[in-house]
């Protein structure tokens, strides 16, 4: 091959979708490209026109504009453009023109033909920014067993359940005649019968045989009620964040009203290598602060053993998400066992990435406590400070490291009855100021995780209620949400910071996924939403005419393209014995990961300027 052919051979296989192309469909374009020279200011192309080139852009840049004159995209090195026209009778449809002095190889339609015979680059061209996005997304689901197969899978026989009638002696001679674990049992007084609980081969150790109970004592009175579930329908993944989420081991499979089956802990770990329930189920067999210290240690194996095998952001952000709620759960009962029972009940609030289900390895610890209203400082305050200390110290010997904007149970203000939380989120919400809600902003993901959790329920639907009838309050959480902004200049390159340790990268939390959860948040409190999660917030938006159907689909993709480069980048870290970050170098990335994270930056910048023309956010004033 002739050395120009390799020159252009080599710098396209340095960009997607070529990099992705067999070597012998790359020499063959190579071979037919054609070379052209456009001056800044030049017009590459009009609306209407005919064009028979798929243009790649070799050096300079370029600007693509709607029909109406609007600046649509901005392209530069290794990016390519006029593909839309050639898919629609090679007709323009989206005029462009040189912004600097600009070389192009131009891919003749023949070629281009060629190409999308191949579906790697046909999935990138498809259609626009969403649809590749959506496309590199949808290889990595597929990749994954976990993220396509349905829960049934795992079911191997029918549903062996019992009446909730039956006595001790019988429900155990069921299970240990059909060799199962778990016995779900049935109310049958109705038309038909209906799950009123399960029974465990552990409940009958723990609540049976420990206390002695005579055999004919009613399964009623150790049975498990509201009973967690998984429908039919649902993939394994989905089930097992069930399980970490809530510590359960056994979830009925349920076909409307009807059980389908029951599934284990075991039947997940069988079909996938997954370890994250282990390290749940030892989370709770250790008797100690040191035997949990020795445990964590264990955290980032998981995680990277889960990246490996292309779990995507939210398996792996919930996953690392009920591995903290494990802890801080075990830490409490702990705490209790040292300190004796609660003098009054409480609740005890994850707040931020870990209420979202969203946390990754590099974590700080950001907590709260949800007191009944019946709390007397003077005679209750010792028994929580001391609890809250003795959680948060534990935390941070588990790698969990204290807050460092005091943002803890162990801190007075955040320690308070619930009729003081309420006072404070009606301050937030009725007398919204700029600076207090820059500090207030992680209560607003907000979880329970141990004790009286319905404490916390009440708060997130009194903020739900309230705040979606303030649009001042929406107005000023737009305008700081506006404050973060993605690192994409104008001319489509990365903006990077400047000075410091972190010279020449950018940081992909601060600058990415922040952004994102903060604008979301947004959206999900005007429509009332309870939701926590982000992609169950666009969910419940999806289902609201706030924004077009469209945009929640684009904002899904790009929230999970770069929450995914994100947690890679820690994962390699990791691999290397380096400590994990958030602060990513371009050069470090591979072209997929860059082309694509531009595209998802500029579904960013599209959301935030929609945020700001939604809340006017634009006109609001500080309190």
């Amino acid at each position: 091959m002739q050395a120009e052919l390799i020159d252009i051979r080599n710098h396209m296989v340095k960009h997607a979708p070529f990099d992705d192309l067999p070597p012998e469909m790359l020499d063959r374009v190579a071979s037919g490209i054609e070379v052209s020279y456009f001056r800044a200011g030049t017009d590459i192309l009009e609306f209407g026109q005919n064009n028979n080139y798929l243009h790649y852009i070799r050096s300079g840049a370029v600007e693509i504009f709607r029909r109406t004159g609007e600046l649509y995209n901005r392209v530069t090195e290794g990016e390519i453009f006029g593909q839309n026209g050639l898919l629609m009778n090679r007709t323009v449809r989206f005029p462009a023109r040189a912004i600097e002095d600009t070389l192009v190889y131009l891919i003749p339609f023949e070629l281009f033909q060629y190409l999308c015979e191949h579906d790697e680059f046909t999935d990138f061209i498809e259609v626009e920014d969403r649809s590749r996005l959506r496309s590199a997304l949808s290889r990595r689901e597929k990749s994954n067993q976990l993220m396509t197969a349905r829960v049934t899978r795992l079911i191997s026989r029918p549903p062996v359940t019992a009446p909730n009638t039956v006595r001790l002696q019988e429900a155990a001679r069921i299970m240990t005649e059909n060799g199962v674990s778990a016995l779900p049992l049935m109310d049958e007084t109705g038309d038909k019968p209906l799950l009123a609980g399960i029974v465990t081969d552990r409940d009958l150790r723990t609540r049976a045989l420990s206390e002695a109970l005579p055999s004919e004592t009613p399964i009623s009175d150790i049975m498990t009620t509201g009973v967690r579930t998984t429908k039919s329908t649902a993939f394994i993944f989905e089930a097992m964040l069930t399980m970490l989420h809530n510590n359960v081991h056994h979830l009925p499979v349920m076909d409307g009203e009807t059980v389908r089956g029951v599934i284990a802990l075991s039947d997940i770990i069988k079909h996938e290598s997954q370890n994250s329930l282990y390290l749940v189920s030892n989370i709770y067999h250790q008797k100690d602060v040191k035997g949990l210290k020795r445990l964590s240690k264990d955290v980032p194996d998981t995680f990277v053993r889960m990246v490996n095998e292309d779990a995507n952001s939210h398996m792996i952000g919930s996953a690392i998400a009920g591995i903290g709620r494990s802890f801080s759960q075990r830490l409490l009962e702990l705490g209790e066992e040292k300190l004796g029972p609660p003098p009054v009940p409480y609740c005890f609030m994850a707040l931020g990435s870990m209420a979202r289900d969203e946390q990754l390895v590099v974590t700080d610890q950001d907590n709260a406590m949800v007191l009944d209203d019946a709390f007397d400082p003077a005679e209750h305050d010792d028994y929580f400070k001391a609890l809250a200390k003795f959680v948060s110290d534990g935390l941070a010997e588990c790698g969990y490291s204290y807050c460092t904007g005091d943002i803890m149970a162990t801190n007075n203000k955040w320690r308070q009855p619930l009729r003081v939380w309420k006072d404070y989120f009606a301050d937030w919400i009725d007398n919204p100021a700029a600076e207090a809600l820059l500090n207030s902003n992680i209560f607003f993901d907000l979880d329970g995780i141990h004790g009286q959790t319905q404490f916390a329920d009440e708060l997130q639907g009194f903020v739900a209620e309230r705040a979606s009838k303030n649009p001042r309050f929406l107005a000023m959480m737009a305008r700081n949400a506006l404050g973060r902004t993605p690192p994409l200049g104008f001319f489509r390159q990365f903006v990077m910071e400047e000075d410091g340790k972190h010279n020449k990268t950018f940081n992909l939390k601060r600058r990415g996924t922040a952004p994102m959860s903060d604008l979301i948040r947004i959206h999900a409190l005007a429509c009332g939403s309870k939701a926590q999660n982000t992609f169950n917030r666009l969910k419940a938006i999806g289902e609201t005419e706030l924004i077009p159907e469209d945009g929640v689909g684009n904002l899904r993709d790009a929230f999970e393209f770069i929450a995914i480069v994100r947690i890679r980048h820690q994962a390699l870290a990791i691999e290397a014995g380096r400590e994990p970050d958030n602060n990513v170098r371009p050069e470090d990335l591979s072209p997929f990961e860059r082309s694509h994270l531009k595209d998802a930056f500029q579904v960013v910048n599209q959301a935030q300027r929609f945020l700001r023309f939604r809340y006017n956010a634009g006109a609001v004033r500080n309190a």
